[in-house]
């Protein structure tokens, strides 16, 4: 069964990389090459423009072409992951790997380049000659000790960062490791010893950080296979090693481990024993990082040291030690501000943001990419997932900070809070067109309500806005639940403390709540007894009743159940005072850009009054976004051609905002891609009142708004943030079931913010 799922396991990795189609890399053009004007300009005669000045002023290449985001990942082959000398063509697919890692988690572009090439220094003379078309370079899987002649020899003589990951990614992640490590175990730097297995790269690589955080050399007991590195030694010796020798009779593994504190393996499988570990001191800390078997297995180490904090290089056990969670995000600091070099500040920016990172509470993002793990600050939580979102923005920040207090920045960030907010919205797509909604719930405070309080998404976001925003949130659900669910996502809030509850079982409201309700709806068919009942059980209803008591100034619901169901209840107890439910706006944020659709919930088959309502409450809502709203009433009929129902409506939907003559931009009846594409409207009906490309889509029933909703989401990699009810004063917004964390925050923040009236 082993052997075959051995075999299952390999051919599904050979299809990955053979189909659709071989690799995995392509490059795409980001210009656009549609006519002869376009390539006017992207060739000849246009090109010539460009290349004039960067002659002029070679520092603009990274203005004219992708150069100053262009990274390349060179190996000639010779230590390839544990597979050794496999060559330069056999270590392409991890180099392509590699390179598919730096767009993912840095958008960061990248060329592998595989040199047949074993002579250290004429590998760094082909890498320095590469110097004009990339705006760094990473070394990857060249042996030791020819690494450490090529990179010394390319950061002497290129003036952009050249950075070897087997050395310094390794030894970055292993600091972060080691100084989270620490802190639970209560020790410092200066006062432990380390015995590490492995003189190699990494290894080396590794001790140096460490000495540079504060461990002192005459406490540092280094290994090979040899036995100890040790004065006088002579076989197997580089001049690495060599700064670790020690002056002592000791010659074996077992005798140095007497009392060390933390055991740092670099080598292979099986060299850590239990009765090693047993020598240590007490509360060991064992990094035992040889892939794909560790030095010792966890379990083996916790027989004998059962409150020993490890961490392996192995996926399917806590604290992997990643290359991913540092050189993608160095990179990205590293090349924005157009650094020379990545130097020791840098590197140990890059060790503490991310030893930092893993402190904080965990992103509701890696909580749901690692489910099941519990991602709690710990011993079994000393360094973030490598899908953690908020790497980019704490490290790249940290990083670009550090080369511009050190003087290696050729193009310093004025605003490095800014930035941070640009590369989180890199991340979080939502964070850029939400930042002035956010900038608008700074000035207020205001009260959420959250029906579905036990909801793990719920806490996360409660647990957000308090973080993040000056509003309050209200969660409704049973306290033990809402505890107990808090402490298992590692977060650190709790009810009453960091927020007020309300308790559907027993709350001491319970009778004003029912009495509210029963006085609003006591001649609509609810006896006492029904108030009563559904003040027990209906949060939706609760929520409702605190917002319209005051006790809340908004709600927010639907995170399960259909959409209908609880509008029902926000109507019966809100829609009042000229109040009533408008029509549903959904913004789905799109590779470029946010495009509105409406009404996706409130009217199967709206009039044209509710078209008209819906057309002006999406132009309230659109502007909160610093946007110009440019809305198109869509149809199956265009400008007129069909007497379809649908172009009725939308017609009739016209002459009333005629009549009322609003100050924004909207035209109709069109189809969508006459919409959302300007050269085909104005050959269709010249002289449109529509000015460019809409962003706001509102269409003639809920069926066509929610399948273009849903498509956009599913087919387009859209992202939503909505639905936004329109028409009930912000008082009551009602989510579907499909909603992130994020989206939760998005929409409380939606809440926390008044309406301004438009057209």
């Amino acid at each position: 069964m082993d052997e075959r799922r051995q075999d299952n396991a390999r051919q599904s990795a050979l299809d990955y990389h053979e189909f659709p189609r071989p690799g995995k890399l392509e490059i795409r053009a980001t210009k656009p090459m549609a006519n002869g004007r376009d390539l006017s300009r992207a060739y000849s005669p246009g090109v010539a423009e460009a290349c004039l000045e960067i002659k002029a002023d070679p520092t603009t290449a990274s203005r004219y072409t992708a150069r100053g985001n262009l990274v390349a990942v060179v190996s000639n082959g010779t230590a390839v992951l544990g597979l050794g000398n496999i060559g330069a063509a056999a270590s392409k697919p991890v180099m392509e790997g590699k390179a598919v890692l730096f767009k993912k988690f840095a958008n960061i572009d990248c060329f592998d380049i595989e040199l047949n090439e074993p002579d250290p220094e004429r590998l760094a003379d082909i890498v320095c000659a590469l110097e004009p078309t990339f705006g760094a370079i990473n070394l990857e899987d060249i042996k030791a000790p020819d690494c450490f002649i090529v990179e010394k020899l390319c950061r002497e003589r290129m003036n952009i960062p050249v950075f070897h990951d087997d050395q310094h990614g390794t030894a970055i992640v292993v600091g972060a490791a080691a100084t989270n490590a620490l802190r639970v175990a209560g020790k410092r730097f200066e006062d432990i010893k380390i015995v590490s297995t492995g003189g190699g790269a990494a290894g080396i690589a590794c001790l140096d950080m460490l000495l540079k955080l504060g461990v002192k050399r005459e406490n540092v007991w280094l290994c090979d296979i040899h036995g100890l590195v040790h004065e006088g030694r002579t076989e197997d010796m580089t001049p690495q090693k060599a700064a670790y020798a020690q002056k002592s009779d000791l010659r074996t593994l077992g005798e140095v481990i007497d009392g060390a504190d933390l055991f740092l393996g670099l080598s292979g499988p099986g060299v850590l024993k239990p009765d090693m570990v047993e020598k240590m001191a007490e509360r060991p800390i064992i990094f035992a990082l040889a892939n794909p078997t560790p030095e010792i297995l966890p379990e083996d180490a916790r027989s004998v040291a059962p409150r020993a904090i490890i961490a392996t290089g192995r996926s399917d056990y806590p604290n992997q030690v990643n290359n991913v969670l540092c050189f993608p995000f160095i990179f990205r600091g590293a090349l924005d501000v157009g650094a020379t070099v990545i130097n020791d500040e840098m590197k140990i920016a890059c060790v503490e943001g991310i030893a930092a990172l893993a402190r904080a509470t965990t992103a509701a993002e890696a909580a749901a990419a690692y489910r099941g793990e519990t991602l709690t600050f710990g011993a079994d939580y000393l360094i973030p997932k490598p899908f953690d979102p908020r790497l980019v923005g704490v490290v790249s920040s940290a990083v670009a900070r550090a080369a511009m207090e050190t003087g290696v920045a050729t193009r310093p960030i004025e605003d490095l809070d800014a930035y941070k907010r640009k590369l989180d919205g890199s991340v979080f797509r939502s964070a850029l067109i939400m930042r002035p909604v956010f900038e608008a719930a700074a000035t207020t405070e205001r009260r959420i309500a959250f029906a579905e309080g036990e909801d793990e998404r719920v806490l996360r976001a409660a647990n957000a806005m308090l973080e993040e925003t000056t509003d309050k949130p209200i969660l409704i659900g049973r306290p033990e639940v809402i505890a107990m669910r808090a402490e298992r996502a590692g977060l650190p809030i709790r009810p009453e403390r960091d927020f007020e509850i309300v308790n559907p079982e027993n709350d001491p409201r319970y009778r004003d709540y029912w009495e509210t309700y029963h006085n609003l709806m006591a001649r609509r068919g609810v006896s006492p007894d029904i108030a009563r009942a559904i003040m027990r059980t209906n949060t939706t209803a609760i929520a409702s009743v605190m917002v319209h008591r005051g006790e809340a100034d908004s709600l927010i619901c639907g995170t399960f159940g259909q959409y209908s169901w609880h509008l029902e209840y926000v109507r019966q107890i809100l829609a009042r005072d000229g109040l009533h439910p408008v029509g549903a706006l959904s913004m789905i944020i799109l590779e470029d850009g946010p495009l509105f659709i409406a009404d996706t919930q409130c009217h199967q088959d709206p009039t044209p009054e509710q078209i008209m309502e819906t057309v002006t409450g999406a132009a309230r809502h659109v502007c909160r976004f610093g946007l110009t709203p440019r809305i198109a009433l869509c149809s199956h009929s265009q400008f007129g051609n069909l007497d379809s129902h649908s172009g009725r409506k939308m017609r009739d939907a016209m002459q009333l905002l005629d009549a009322r003559a609003p100050d924004f931009m909207y035209d109709g009846e069109m189809h969508v891609d006459a919409a959302l594409d300007p050269e085909l409207r104005e050959r269709i009906f010249p002289g449109s009142r529509l000015e460019g490309k809409a962003n706001v889509l509102v269409f003639a029933g809920t069926d066509a708004a929610s399948g273009v909703r849903n498509a956009l989401k599913m087919c387009a990699d859209g992202l939503e943030v909505g639905p936004i009810l329109m028409g009930m004063g912000n008082r009551a917004h009602i989510v579907t079931p499909s909603i992130t964390t994020r989206g939760l925050l998005n929409m409380s923040v939606l809440a926390g913010t008044p309406v301004a009236h438009y057209g």
